[in-house]
């Protein structure tokens, strides 16, 4: 018998080990049971289209499927609802091929129509903050029942990647249409309440500001270890736990099973506690505070519209003494507005070596050598918030700025955002995709919201911007986003604080949960070993 050439061995061998490792793994999942999870805020709006927040883009990820997936190190990108993908030679169409026989979860069938109409939706002018990241899709064109393709205005750099976030989600047509409402928007308020995805789950109740549960999807197309169908787990039952010192007491009882978003402060003492497993996830999150740089604000005018006095707020800022005090070491002090995972990161150093002489100086040139008053807005009960804008209070008191702290809920936090109806506000960000054009769009641009609806608007960088989105020379798009975050980075109306990991503590019972770099709170594969 012939010996069995080098190769065929090696791929034997190899699905040997893999068929190894799946038997070892259908052992050793367990299916069933519900997962009791604590957020520190409620989702507010579960439709994927119009939606801006990471409270529910975090829950929708779990609801809604994507044609494409992004990879667990957030980095590349899987198959979802379609199982292959091929870009035209000119860059200007994608030909998708449907997996078969895919459903939503009311058990309708997924066709090409439902794709066609979800894409040109969530494509349409108007529609929603993240319109820009598909904007180039001028028409969407289906060859027959497993094929579509995408038709693009022009070359699109980032377009694969637009194709996992979740305002590309793939909708039911019929079910949409008859929901109550007039407007696209208001329909989509409706559906909201009731949704119907293709994701692992599916909400079975809502309880606002106080819980939410997802069950599983029945008609769910992918396959665990076992061979079944995914998820292993039966339900999730979310709890709205703001204050961090109650979320950590519940998860220590054992009332919850996981808890997000754990202050820095309490890291090391939960990794000490034997029952719990306190994960540190890889993330593109970056810590800042956004200021409303309009030039009154109430009618009054407004010291932050001052390029020189945002300057000099961030001299004052010793960035290593915050990530010390707020983060204990696990953070590490900003290189640009983007973080250092997000690709086209041009940063070589951290932003603004704190120098309070040269703060107080810069003061003087604006006209504020005396100071002035102002106020930040922090969310309720978050003692990582309530630690940075007292270290900042402190700061920038030897500079003259008074600054006083409003703690409110996240609710009121995001509706006063959003009608620009502050002075300063701490928040973190994370990315959806990995392109730099997301968190560009979101800070920099000043015709998608304003740059964090500050009102701060740069011709150089919004020209620059609408270029880099149809560049399709990586050199030129690098050199693009240098320009956008040396311009953003000296002028822009943010404090960058630090970029750090997310924070998750988990009973030892739960098994592959992950939170990917790009925020996604993942369930679709998490089980819980019964005792």
């Amino acid at each position: 018998m012939k010996a069995p050439h080098k190769a065929t061995l090696l791929a034997l061998l190899t699905a040997g080990a893999l068929s190894a490792a799946c038997a070892h793994a259908a052992d050793a999942v367990q299916r069933g049971g519900t997962l009791v999870y604590g957020r520190y805020a409620d989702s507010i709006f579960l439709e994927p289209v119009f939606n801006d927040s990471n409270n529910d883009i975090w829950i929708l990820s779990n609801l809604y499927d994507t044609l494409l997936l992004p990879s667990r190190n957030g980095k590349g990108i899987e198959p979802g609802l379609a199982t292959a993908w091929k870009v035209a030679d000119d860059g200007k169409s994608v030909t998708l091929t449907l997996r078969p026989g895919i459903r939503f979860s009311d058990g309708s069938p997924i066709t090409a129509e439902d794709v066609k109409w979800s894409l040109e939706r969530a494509s349409k002018p108007g529609n929603g903050v993240w319109q820009f990241m598909v904007s180039a899709i001028s028409s969407v064109e289906v060859k027959d029942p497993q094929t579509v393709v995408l038709q693009l205005s022009h070359p699109d750099p980032a377009i694969l990647s637009a194709l996992t976030v979740f305002n590309t989600a793939i909708m039911p047509k019929k079910a949409f249409e008859a929901a109550p409402g007039v407007t696209d928007n208001e329909k989509a308020t409706a559906f909201a309440e009731h949704p119907v995805g293709s994701g692992p789950f599916m909400l079975q109740s809502w309880q606002h500001n106080s819980t939410m549960t997802l069950v599983r999807n029945p008609y769910y197309w992918r396959k665990g270890a076992d061979g079944k169908a995914l998820p292993y787990l039966d339900s999730i039952k979310f709890e709205i736990v703001p204050d961090d010192a109650t979320r950590i007491l519940k998860l220590q009882s054992g009332e919850l099973d996981g808890a997000e978003f754990i202050p820095y402060s309490r890291v090391k003492e939960l990794k000490g506690n034997p029952a719990l497993n306190m994960v540190l996830f890889p993330s593109t999150r970056v810590e800042y505070s956004s200021m409303n740089v309009r030039p009154e604000i109430d009618g009054k005018p407004n010291p932050l519209a001052n390029p020189k006095v945002r300057e000099a707020l961030n001299y004052a800022t010793d960035k290593d003494g915050v990530v010390q005090l707020v983060t204990y070491g696990i953070g590490k002090p900003m290189t640009s507005f983007m973080s250092t995972s997000t690709p086209l990161n041009s940063g070589t150093k951290p932003l603004y070596p704190v120098d309070v002489a040269k703060a107080n100086a810069l003061m003087k040139e604006a006209g504020f050598g005396s100071g002035f008053s102002t106020s930040m807005m922090i969310l309720a009960g978050n003692e990582d918030d309530i630690s940075i804008a007292t270290a900042l209070q402190q700061m920038w008191s030897q500079i003259g700025v008074k600054l006083t702290i409003n703690q409110v809920d996240n609710a009121t936090r995001t509706d006063r955002y959003r009608k620009g109806d502050f002075s300063m506000r701490l928040s973190p960000w994370t990315d959806d995709i990995a392109d730099p054009n997301e968190i560009t769009a979101y800070f920099a641009y000043s015709k998608n919201i304003q740059a964090l609806h500050s009102g701060w608007k740069n011709d150089v960088v919004d020209q620059v911007f609408e270029r880099s989105q149809k560049e399709m020379d990586p050199v030129k798009r690098a050199a693009d986003y240098k320009t956008i975050q040396d311009t953003y980075n000296s002028t822009g109306p943010t404090i960058p604080l630090y970029e750090s990991s997310y924070p998750v503590a988990l009973k030892k019972d739960v098994r592959d949960f992950v939170q990917i770099p790009l925020g996604n709170n993942i369930f679709t594969t998490t089980w819980l070993q019964k005792k």
